[in-house]
């Protein structure tokens, strides 16, 4: 058989095993601790000559360290685990991305776990993100139980909650500012001239930023002269609630009121905005105003106003605050919240809209 490389397609120096840092120090001429000085970054030790050949026979053999093996010795695996409720929702996609440029940036490595808006795999996620020994966690979660990040914080492993609390743990929180993001999309649809206001969110049972953005809805409805109500939808069973949200909207029409409604997040409002086109056809935002929290790309070409979050700085910062701690960081738990930027556009345009208009 032809030792050509341009017939066995076996690149010329073809090796199956991979360099190690005693390869590397034969080729230098130099021994281990000088090879570990130099990938630890302490270079001023070793003089110009050595660095270079050191440098040369790591180019020469194309070694790779093995940075798993490395951190375990130092105590030290640079991953953060993440765990994300729902990955489908764009919220968690660009909270993500702020995520991974930081993990970048600061050189960890995200270990990502999907739990699919189930409770039991957020419990088996947590078990398991404990046996990878990560450095650091990111909740992001539907119904993570005070116990199940007990483990990490008895540890001495930092902990950092996306955009909700967990009852019973005193840990830093990064997310939006609730309270004051729906105070103040709620009083643009009050000043718009909408009487009839339905905020619409998924269960809030388990999630304490449910809770508070419709809390915020019913104390500013409160302090107005409109008529204000919440609407619980189940996205996985969607039938009964779309039911009574017809009723609803039908009954304040019959009273000659102008109805907007509130989503409190990006998949409740295309669940919704779907039911509408269905319902009253291309022509739905003439009927009824639709605003949501996530200001989703389907949001732009349906002209919706939104709530646009800062989505990239959230995970950005959930990492920078991980660090922080790892790096020694002993104040007391922190909660940065960010506004929410409020996007104006034609769904609740109330100036050209009357109750009766395209009946």
């Amino acid at each position: 058989m032809s030792d050509d490389p341009t017939l066995t397609g076996r690149p010329t120096g073809f090796s199956t095993r991979r360099a190690t840092i005693t390869d590397v120090a034969r080729e230098a001429g130099t021994g281990k601790t000088s090879i570990s000085r130099y990938l630890n970054g302490e270079t001023g030790v070793l003089s110009p000559d050595l660095r270079e050949r050191i440098e040369a026979a790591i180019a020469k053999l194309d070694y790779r360290p093995n940075q798993m093996a490395r951190g375990l010795k130092r105590g030290r695996n640079r991953l953060i685990g993440m765990l994300l409720a729902d990955l489908t929702n764009p919220y968690s996609v660009e909270v993500l991305q702020g995520v991974e440029a930081a993990c970048h940036a600061l050189g960890y490595m995200p270990l990502i776990c999907h739990a699919a808006n189930e409770i039991d795999m957020e419990r088996r996620y947590l078990q398991l993100l404990t046996t990878y020994r990560v450095e650091g966690v990111i909740v992001n979660a539907l119904g993570v139980k005070e116990e199940l990040l007990q483990g990490f914080t008895q540890g001495g492993i930092p902990v950092v909650l996306v955009d909700r609390t967990v009852e019973g743990i005193v840990t830093d929180m990064v997310g939006l500012d609730n309270l004051a993001t729906v105070a103040l999309a709620t009083r643009h649809l009050i000043d718009q001239g909408f009487d009839e206001l339905i905020f619409v969110v998924q269960p809030v049972t388990h999630v304490s930023s449910r809770r508070l953005r419709e809390a915020a809805f019913r104390e500013t409805v409160a302090d107005s002269k409109v008529h204000g109500s919440t609407l619980i939808i189940d996205l996985s069973d969607v039938t009964l609630a779309l039911d009574e949200l017809d009723h609803r909207i039908e009954l304040a029409r019959t009273k000659g009121r102008r109805v907007a409604l509130f989503a409190a997040n990006g998949p409740v409002a295309l669940r919704v905005a779907v039911h509408l086109k269905a319902r009253f056809g291309a022509g739905w935002q003439a009927q009824v105003a639709l605003m949501s929290i996530d200001d989703s790309e389907w949001a732009q070409l349906a002209d919706m106003t939104a709530v646009r979050q800062p989505t990239y700085d959230i995970g950005r910062r959930a990492v920078e605050f991980l660090h922080e701690r790892l790096g020694g960081a002993a104040m007391l738990a922190r909660e940065w919240l960010l506004p929410g930027e409020l996007v104006i556009r034609s769904s609740t345009a109330g100036a050209n809209r009357t109750a009766s208009q395209g009946m």
